[in-house]
């Protein structure tokens, strides 16, 4: 997916397409993300659409719940929806980083070598 250490780096041009490309993949995993959620909200704690979709939003983005959950089975949907919202904000902002994270290692090495051939 990404050019090799020792090969130049990408032209801006293919390096921002590169960065919408993850752009928009950590946009779908978001959208599977919060349908996951507005699902379970609406079907454990039988909330209407929209409110399922602010706590959904408010539990992904790290924010915390708005409504009062009132069965034990969204309760227990909440808990879990709560740790994989946490691990799935890790996984899309690494997703979403990643193309600017390795383009500055990858400059850095260049850099590096060049001094080193020095």
């Amino acid at each position: 997916m990404f050019e090799h250490h020792t090969k130049p780096l990408l032209p801006r041009k293919e390096y921002y397409r590169r960065i919408a490309r993850h752009a928009a993949l950590g946009g779908a995993v978001i959208a599977v993300a919060l349908g996951i959620g507005m699902t379970g909200y609406h079907t454990f704690e039988k909330l209407p659409w929209i409110d399922a979709f602010v706590n959904a939003a408010m539990i992904l983005s790290g924010m915390g719940p708005v409504a009062t959950l009132q069965t034990a089975s969204g309760k227990l949907f909440a808990g879990c929806y709560a740790l994989f919202s946490g691990l799935a904000l890790v996984a899309i902002l690494g997703i979403i980083f990643a193309p600017v994270v390795h383009r500055s290692l990858h400059k850095f090495h260049l850099e590096d070598e060049g001094r080193a051939g020095k």
